[in-house]
């Protein structure tokens, strides 16, 4: 038992002073497995393991929807959607921001990475919303919650590697985060809204023109296509998520190539944008089943699983308590970091519990969302604040209302389990 509690001060302080949490996941790992085995026992288990867990070939989905998304991003489709829902609903009154949102629910389904969707919305939809006389706390409030979406909405870089970790299928991940996604969007929707009829800092928009809303819509609608064949071809059974990802790649360089909006130069950028996220990526998992299989070794899930299975606590304390921990580390944590150290426990706890992994999935996902927007990290703000210049204090008290909202979403998709598996439940495969 100290020799854990020696490997979690190790952790602990590799984070702390900004140590990659792959290598410190790796590192800690690796040194656990040592003093448990001996070093060469230990690089044996490093081997296998590194290469059992990075030659996965569900991996494949990551590298495919990073590149989609890049290719879209610099196909310029960012700007294009805020204009197309510009101009469908903001001739009302908060509708450049419920706009935004709408915007950004594309935006999600294409790109999949929370901050990079935050980033995009800041430096196109903030100034928009400030030449529309917007508050500036309002504005950046809304690109920080609307990049969340990207968490929670397919393909989502997070529940593919949830889906690796706990070796839970991507495609029903995929289908269940649609309902939770849109219904997000909605209650954002109604929170600006509210805003909007009880302040000053959103005022009305231009009058609705249909032709000009129609003609906006001419460069979204292939996009729009694209997400509903990816989404669609994984639904149906036709497709894997890997193969799924390959037919999204091959949509958006049709996209962008028609519509003449990306040059070589820019192709190499995507190219290379996309193997360095997938890099970052595949390291967080294969470390991660290094720390995983040192868990195994010292007995602790075993320990932890017993201790579940004979206490008196009910299911709905336990579950409680693994929310609130994990909404802990949101405060201070990205998303892939919390998954790649609280999964290799709470996973199987959940299990024990008899929890269904996809609901389990998708309650982690949307906790893990919320931690993006609360302080001190608050990861999406930052990005905000750094795009827009507006103060993290301004940002933090905007999105506050927010807040709010995400978590009743968070409780009905733990209350209402069904709001999660519906549309799983009627999948083909």
């Amino acid at each position: 038992m100290l020799t854990f509690i020696a490997i979690l001060v190790l952790l602990a302080f590799l984070m702390i002073f900004r140590m990659p949490i792959a290598f410190a996941m790796g590192i800690t790992g690796f040194v656990g497995l040592s003093l448990q085995l001996g070093v060469r026992p230990a690089l044996a288990v490093l081997e296998r393991t590194f290469f059992d867990s990075s030659a996965s070939f569900i991996l494949v989905a990551i590298p495919l929807f990073i590149l989609m998304a890049e290719l879209l991003t610099a196909g310029d489709v960012t700007r294009r959607a805020i204009i197309s829902c510009q101009a469908w609903i903001g001739h009302v009154k908060g509708g450049l921001a419920m706009a935004t949102v709408g915007a950004s629910v594309i935006l999600a389904a294409l790109v999949g990475s929370s901050t990079a969707s935050t980033a995009a919305m800041a430096a196109s939809a903030f100034p928009e919303m400030r030449n529309h006389n917007y508050s500036q706390r309002l504005a950046a409030a809304v690109v920080s919650v609307g990049g969340t979406l990207a968490v929670v909405v397919p393909p989502s870089i997070v529940l593919v590697v949830y889906g690796v970790l706990t070796e839970t299928s991507i495609g029903k991940l995929f289908i269940a985060g649609i309902v939770p996604g849109l219904l997000t969007a909605t209650g954002l929707a109604v929170v600006i809204k509210f805003i909007a009829h009880t302040t000053d800092q959103a005022p009305k928009g231009d009058p609705f023109e249909l032709k000009r809303a129609v003609k906006s819509s001419r460069h979204v609608f292939p996009m729009i296509v694209l997400m509903v064949l990816v989404i669609g071809a994984i639904y149906g059974g036709l497709t894997s998520p890997s193969e799924a990802a390959a037919l999204g790649v091959m949509g958006s360089l049709i996209i962008v190539i028609f519509q003449r909006t990306l040059s070589f130069m820019n192709f190499n950028r995507c190219v290379s944008g996309a193997i360095r996220a997938t890099v970052m990526i595949v390291a967080i998992v294969a470390c991660s089943a290094i720390f995983s299989n040192y868990l195994a070794f010292t007995r602790i899930t075993h320990a932890l699983l017993e201790f579940v299975a004979t206490t008196d606590m009910s299911r709905g304390t336990i579950m409680a308590i693994m929310i609130l921990t994990l909404l802990v580390m949101g405060m201070f944590m990205d998303q892939l970091a919390i998954l790649s150290l609280a999964m290799p426990l709470a996973f199987p706890t959940a299990m024990a519990l008899d929890f269904d992994p996809i609901w389990f999935g998708i309650v982690v996902t949307k906790t893990v969302e919320i931690g993006l927007l609360t302080p001190p990290l608050g990861l999406n703000a930052y990005v905000a604040a750094a795009q827009t210049g507006v103060p993290l204090s301004k940002i933090f008290r905007g999105i506050l209302p927010f807040l709010g909202m995400e978590i009743l979403v968070l409780l009905l998709l733990i209350f209402f389990p069904q709001i999660t598996l519906w549309l799983p439940s009627l999948m083909l495969r």
